[in-house]
């Protein structure tokens, strides 16, 4: 008997229902995968024994239970995978803020609320609304919060397949989205995973700053913008701070000149749409924020993880990259006694590079 055999009718209807719950609740898409990763499992544990994961210890704390469902949830059967789009503005928008020496560039997808609460919520509200359709039944929602392997279970959900720059990418939504899943003990019948359309196309590898994408589908943590300006906990390395530009949080250059991207899609949710200015802000007005001004405009925001220190630190380097004019000199220079050694390091840093 085959996968597809052996679910019924009533089974496909649940799921379409399912499906339409979740376009109601703002989603673009919901796929259904069982738990098998035993393809991606080996890629992981590679990924891991180059150290391309840097100081991101947390992939490696959970043995299996990443890449075995059934192992972190015990009883799962099934995974709901749901996506939702997130490109506050166009791409010539995106392109332009790059361009601007001057100016601080935010990844996209923290410009707004933060995705985690967004998604979260959203998801149970579909897992409440299963529930009240066919009784009590076990389930887990996560969004980016615990050993999940989101991309590879919604590559097999049908979602779209993993890029040359390990984001996942739909060919009619491109990649400007937010992955979350339900795990449960439901066995829903599958969809179908998507094939590979990177073909030839070699765009994010040459684009990445930082030469971070190593190989096609092997990105070296270590390297990436995301990684330094974010999961780095310490000084940034030198030789990789001329080549961070005015990227202050995060990175986007892949998706930028990904040709799949052309069909992605701005995002409909008030919730992920820039807040305080973010998007059109400069470096020198950013770098003027105390702590507390800090703390209260990234409220709600995936950005506030950050903290201050390390906000500081980033604005620091990006500042050092920019054009030299007295105004960054000031600036810089206001910040040489900041109680911080990591933040003072890098503002003598960027003196260094206006000498």
């Amino acid at each position: 008997m085959t996968i597809e055999t052996a679910f019924t009718t009533s089974d496909q209807a649940l799921v379409e229902r399912l499906k339409a719950w979740g376009h109601e609740l703002g989603f673009q898409q919901i796929g259904i995968t069982d738990t098998d990763l035993t393809s991606a499992e080996p890629r992981l544990l590679d990924w891991l024994a180059r150290g391309y994961h840097g100081e991101m210890d947390y992939m490696m704390r959970h043995g299996a239970k990443r890449s075995r469902p059934a192992e972190l949830v015990p009883g799962t059967l099934s995974v709901i995978s749901a996506r939702m789009d997130y490109q506050p503005e166009s791409h010539a928008t995106m392109h332009e803020r790059l361009a601007d020496p001057a100016s601080a560039f935010i990844s996209r997808y923290t410009l707004g609320r933060d995705y985690h609460k967004v998604l979260r919520r959203r998801l149970q509200r579909l897992a409440d609304r299963l529930a009240a359709h066919i009784g009590p039944f076990g389930h887990r929602v996560f969004v980016d919060s615990a050993p999940v392997m989101e991309k590879p279970l919604a590559e097999k959900a049908g979602l779209g397949w993993i890029g040359k720059h390990s984001n996942l990418v739909n060919p009619r939504a491109g990649s400007w989205f937010f992955l979350g899943e339900i795990y449960t003990d439901l066995p829903l019948p599958p969809d179908r995973p998507m094939a590979d359309h990177c073909g030839r196309c070699q765009a994010c590898l040459d684009a990445c700053p930082t030469g971070a994408i190593v190989a096609p589908y092997q990105v070296d943590g270590r390297r990436c913008i995301s990684y330094l300006t974010i999961e780095l906990k310490g000084a940034i390395p030198e030789p990789l701070r001329p080549l961070i530009g005015n990227r202050l949080h995060g990175c986007d250059d892949c998706q930028l000149v990904c040709p799949w991207n052309r069909f992605a899609h701005r995002t409909e949710e008030t919730d992920f749409l820039p807040r305080h200015g973010l998007d059109t802000a400069t470096l020198i007005a950013l770098f003027a924020w105390d702590e507390p001004t800090f703390l209260t405009r990234t409220e709600g925001s995936a950005i506030r993880r950050l903290g201050h220190e390390r906000w500081l630190r980033n604005l620091a380097v990006a500042l050092g990259n920019a054009p030299p004019s007295p105004a960054i000199q000031t600036a810089l220079t206001a910040r040489t006694d900041h109680p911080s050694p990591l933040v003072r390091e890098h503002i003598t840093w960027a003196l260094v590079q206006h000498c």
